[in-house]
């Protein structure tokens, strides 16, 4: 009498990639080989509190990625914040965001650059047919777990990304090396609140509501979240913002 069999658990390591640097015109050239509509851009926030500087920012802004060194006060922050938080589960249509558990070294930024296309507004200009159509439509249904095993084995994710973070302004590092910048990506869910999103976390983080007027950049949502999250990293002020909105073009 036959039995039913189950493939082996693999003992292959998770992939590394190069570093994606910070530079929005590089991640808007990957967002639109991915399947991004032209229509959005990255564009880089100069501040977060001059409304000056804030006005350059086509509005509304459909998703907020902040660039930070990782410093021991952050990861003694994550640490202590992820000890109360259970691991997420959620998955399917219902959830108010979709979220990816980071596996793949060095990965974060495009991590950051999926939260930012699979929620809220950002989803509805991914071109049909496209390979960011493709990969959000197939993760969706899946649990975290499964999700991350999705990026892990996509080798057209894998393709445009590699292409794009060789072209950056300075020197690729190694996909294996020790990179000690992190992104972490705020946005604005189906159920009006906004969202942490980083895949080095539990699952997504909701730090507060928003009003139906507010985007990521609004006074409500810098102060819940961003800025907060700079106050934790008062002696390292080594970070950059990205924001996702209206193409200038």
């Amino acid at each position: 009498m036959s039995h039913p069999t189950t493939d082996p658990p693999s003992t292959a390591a998770p992939p590394a990639f190069i570093p994606l640097e910070a530079n929005p015109e590089l991640l808007t050239t990957l967002l639109h080989q991915l399947g991004l509509s032209p229509a959005l851009a990255l564009h880089d926030v100069y501040s977060l509190t001059d409304p000056s500087l804030l006005a350059f920012i086509p509005r509304p802004a459909l998703a907020l990625l902040l660039v930070f060194p990782v410093s021991a006060a952050y990861e003694s922050h994550r640490l202590a914040e992820d000890a109360l938080q259970d691991p997420y589960s959620g998955r399917g249509e219902a959830e108010p965001v979709v979220w990816y558990k980071q596996t793949i070294r060095n990965a974060c930024g495009l991590i950051g650059l999926l939260h930012a296309t699979s929620n809220g507004d950002a989803r509805g200009f991914v071109g049909e047919g496209t390979d960011l159509e493709r990969l959000i439509g197939a993760a969706v249904p899946l649990g975290p777990e499964e999700r991350a095993r999705l990026l892990e084995r996509d080798g057209a994710l894998a393709r445009a990304h590699k292409g794009v973070a060789e072209q950056g302004d300075t020197a690729a590092p190694e996909a294996g090396d020790d990179v000690d910048l992190h992104y972490v990506c705020f946005v604005k869910g189906a159920d009006g609140g906004l969202w942490e999103m980083d895949g080095r976390r539990k699952g997504p983080l909701r730090r507060g509501d928003l009003e139906a007027g507010e985007d990521v950049l609004s006074e409500k949502a810098l102060a819940l979240g961003v800025l907060k999250f700079l106050e934790r990293e008062a002696a390292d002020l080594r970070f950059s913002c990205v924001a996702l909105a209206g193409s200038l073009d």
